[in-house]
C-alpha cells in the first residue's frame, strides 16, 4: 500500500466527470482502494473518492469510525438509486479543500447501489453522516465539490484560502 499526494482546489481535474470500472473489480483496482484508504487514514479523512488522487474512475473509499477500529467500506460504479425528499444539513469538509467547512444540505437518506471490494453488487439504504458521505463522494464522481454547493463568495473564499496554505506550505 502506498499514500498518494491528495490534489486541491482549484486542480481542473477535480471538476472532471469519473469514468465508470469497465470489467469488474480486479487486483489491480483493489490495489488503488488500498492505496485510496491509507491515503485516506492519513489525511486524515473518512471519505475519498479516486479523482482526488488523480485517478478519474468510479471508486470511493470510506470509514466512518470514530474510534481505532477501522471498518472500511468500499464503493465501486456507485449509484443513487433513490433520495428522500427530506433534507439534513451537515458541516461537511473536504480533503481537496483542506481546512474549510460550511454546511450544505442533502437527502437525509438515500437508496445507493454499488460493487465492493469483491466485486459483488450491494444495494442498501443510508441515513445521517453514512448518507451525506456517500452523496459528497459521489459528487466528487461527477466533478462536484462540497464548495459548489455554496454561494459564489464562499467558494471563491474557499479556494483562496486552500492557495494561501499551498504557498505558505
Amino acid at each position: 500500500m502506498a499514500i498518494r499526494e491528495i490534489i486541491t482546489v482549484p486542480n481542473p481535474l477535480l471538476k472532471q466527470i469519473s469514468k465508470p470500472v469497465e470489467g469488474g473489480v480486479t487486483d489491480e483496482l483493489r490495489t488503488l482502494m488500498d492505496d485510496m484508504l491509507e491515503t485516506m487514514y492519513d489525511a486524515p479523512g473518512i471519505g475519498l473518492a479516486a479523482i482526488q488522487i488523480g485517478e478519474p474512475i468510479r471508486i470511493i473509499v470510506m470509514d466512518l469510525q470514530e474510534n481505532e477500529e477501522k471498518l472500511p467500506r468500499y464503493f465501486v460504479n456507485p449509484e443513487i438509486v433513490w433520495a428522500s425528499e427530506e433534507t439534513a444539513p451537515y458541516d461537511e469538509g473536504c480533503l481537496s479543500v483542506p481546512e474549510v467547512y460550511d454546511e450544505v444540505e442533502r437527502p437525509a437518506r438515500v437508496k445507493i447501489k454499488y460493487l465492493n471490494y469483491q466485486g459483488e453488487e450491494i444495494i442498501e439504504e443510508a441515513a445521517g453522516l453514512y448518507a451525506t458521505c456517500i452523496q459528497h463522494e459521489m459528487d466528487h464522481l461527477n466533478g462536484v465539490l462540497f464548495i459548489d454547493h455554496l454561494s459564489k463568495l464562499k467558494r471563491d473564499r474557499a479556494i483562496t484560502k486552500v492557495k494561501k496554505l499551498k504557498r505558505a506550505a
